[in-house]
């Protein structure tokens, strides 16, 4: 499903792969972040067959209803020895500045999943 905006002249719907890329690039740059994680066995397994292991939009899940509403999960690695607290707040500030700023869209709330841990 896609995320629509609507305003005075029309409305701009959003892809929900257009809005997992603008997270993944935000949630990349943030300190503590090893890399992304594949949300489930079959994305692994297909990333593996295909050669997309670089791809932006792994480890994000963007959950829209047809409004200007939307949810974002990541699945993340993080550094061995950091507050996970820490890195965890840092993405979510991150990416919901990222995504409210480029889309104009209502981010209503970021999930981290910690799928690891790297040293």
């Amino acid at each position: 499903m896609s995320a629509i905006l609507k305003n005075n002249y029309g409305k701009i719907t959003y892809e929900d792969d257009y809005i997992a890329t603008i997270a993944g690039i935000s949630a990349t740059e943030c300190y503590g972040l090893v890399g992304m994680s594949d949300k489930h066995i079959g994305e692994t397994i297909a990333n593996f067959f295909s050669g997309s292991g670089g791809n932006l939009k792994r480890g994000v899940k963007i959950k829209t209803d047809g409004s200007d509403n939307i949810v974002v999960e990541l699945y993340i690695n993080v550094k061995y020895g950091v507050s996970l607290s820490a890195v965890a707040e840092n993405i979510i500030d991150k990416v919901k500045y990222s995504i409210e700023k480029d889309t104009g869209l209502n981010v209503a709330s970021v999930d981290i999943i910690v799928q690891g841990i790297e040293v």
